[in-house]
């Protein structure tokens, strides 16, 4: 992007890319999460139950393998033209999903939709890296974590609502709109890439890195599910991600143009944010996923209402990372905030360990409220430090890299902590059914679904409703540890000071070199 023309973009035309850039965040992260409570209705009405997992990890595999590439081809070529490809990709895949008639139609086009999702995601981030210094980046940023963060909250309840009173169809349609808004108003104010540059592109690094990342999220996504964890497809999977992994470390260290340079590992900041990031999706995306659950099947609630009863959650997140980022633009430094943030974050998830069937609706209110604010206070600040860290010449890449990483954290948290919830949930079952406590024949968890247990005898729906409400509580306490390590890895983030400018020569500050402050 022309550097002239960023650093000198008026704030009126500022506010509007902005705008636009916050939309495409949005639908990029509300359709990660929109999904879960049409499905369902989604399976009911394409008949395809055993394909079910797949119309979420599609989106997930692709938006997360892609962000690499889009953080690169944005360094290289200039970003607008990626962004504004970006939305097209991702409003043709919103349309397709809208008229598929199969499963596996849905299943691709949700793919289609995630590759256009993570150039949405780093696109977003990098373009404000272009246009703002790292010293007002925080005012800016901060809305993009409140806006991440709400969007994976509100998913499941905008899509419940639309489900209940229109059509599982319009959970993408509605994408329309507001994607050509956004790109009406990036292609009129975003200012156009500067004098192209023959490249190399990467093209063995691109092809490693997805087989590695399909492989690893293909694993922790399906295995315990679709496959058993010690099946030949699930440990076909991991060896092959592993392999494919390493086989991208040794491609990367001989390339022109890395996809993801080695010498980003070697900063302090990116290396440590990354770790961060990781752990954080893993506790968080982990953590997330239960609490639905406990809403439909332990307190009964419709899939709107229990999208409803996620909003605390999304207030102490949309609260905190604002605030965040408005201290931080004051001359505050970053690095107390993640350390806060995730000591709070598993305070919360500590209090989430302790929740059974008779926890009131207002602690459990209160304890979303205060687990929001520990994410709320991590999540974006890290992008900042990272792009605040790195050369000019690198931030799509480090963008992209920060957010890779937490989205393959955000998976294996998924995974894992679903696998401790859905073993708990066996074993009790198992000693309930020994015991007698349940009636002869009841159905195994497998098949249990909202509707199935309201149909129960009440004392059959006691004792699994305990059962349920168990299993979530082991699951929380085992993300406990997650949270401990996180705030470990927070106190080995170095603080460098935010530039006032958006190049680190007018600052006089080499970054290859530049030292923390603390």
């Amino acid at each position: 992007m022309d550097e002239q023309s960023t650093a000198l973009m008026p704030k009126r035309e500022l506010y509007f890319v902005f705008g636009a850039l916050m939309l495409g965040m949005l639908l990029a992260a509300l359709d990660s999460t929109i999904v879960s409570t049409a499905l369902p209705t989604i399976v009911g009405d394409l008949h395809g139950a055993n394909h079910l997992s797949w119309v979420v990890v599609a989106y997930l595999l692709a938006s997360t393998v892609s962000t690499p590439l889009w953080g690169k081809l944005g360094d290289l070529h200039g970003r607008k033209v990626y962004f504004q490809a970006a939305i097209i990709i991702f409003l043709v895949g919103s349309m397709l999903c809208g008229i598929a008639n199969s499963m596996i139609t849905l299943i691709l086009f949700r793919a289609l939709q995630g590759l256009g999702g993570g150039g949405l995601m780093v696109g977003a981030q990098a373009i404000v890296a272009d246009i703002v210094p790292p010293r007002e980046r925080g005012r800016y940023s901060g809305f993009f974590g409140a806006v991440f963060g709400a969007a994976i909250v509100i998913g499941p309840l905008l899509g419940g609502f639309i489900v209940e009173y229109w059509s599982w169809r319009w959970i993408f349609f509605v994408n329309v709109p507001v994607g050509i808004v956004a790109l009406v108003v990036t292609a009129a104010a975003l200012p156009g890439a500067g004098e192209r540059r023959q490249h190399v592109i990467d093209y063995a690094g691109i092809v490693t890195l997805t087989l590695a990342a399909s492989g690893l999220i293909l694993f922790t996504s399906l295995g315990g599910t679709s496959f058993a964890w010690a099946s030949a497809n699930s440990i076909g999977l991991l060896v092959g991600g592993l392999i494919f992994t390493a086989a991208f470390v040794l491609i990367e260290r001989r390339s022109a143009e890395p996809i993801i340079a080695p010498h980003l590992f070697a900063n302090r900041v990116f290396s440590s944010a990354s770790a961060i990031g990781f752990v954080v999706g893993f506790a968080m995306y982990g953590a997330m996923t239960f609490l639905p659950v406990y809403f439909q099947d332990v307190r009964g609630a419709s899939p709107t209402n229990s999208g409803l009863r996620l909003l605390p959650m999304m207030v102490g997140l949309f609260a905190a990372s604002i605030i965040t980022g408005q201290l931080v633009a004051r001359g505050w430094k970053y690095r107390p905030f993640p350390i806060l943030g995730t000591a709070i974050m598993t305070v919360g998830l500590g209090f989430f360990g302790t929740i059974g069937v008779a926890t009131s609706s207002t602690r459990i209110a209160l304890y979303m409220f205060i687990l929001g604010v520990g994410i709320g206070l991590v999540m974006q600040i890290l992008v900042t430090a990272v792009q605040n860290a790195v050369d000019p010449s690198d931030i799509g890449a480090a963008t992209a890299g920060a957010n890779f990483f937490r989205s393959i954290g955000g998976s294996f948290g998924t995974a894992v902590l679903g696998a401790l919830y859905t073993n708990q949930l066996a074993h009790r079952y198992a000693i309930d059914v020994k015991s007698g406590a349940l009636s002869k024949g009841f159905p195994a968890p497998a098949r249990w679904t909202p509707d199935l247990l309201k149909a129960q005898p009440l004392n059959d729906l006691l004792v699994v409703v305990r059962e349920i409400a168990g299993s979530i509580q082991t699951a929380y306490i085992w993300a406990i540890p997650v949270g401990v390590l996180a705030l470990l890895l927070s106190l080995t983030l170095p603080e460098i000071k935010l530039r006032a400018s958006l190049h680190p020569i007018a600052d006089e500050i080499p970054l290859s070199n530049a030292d923390p402050l603390v």
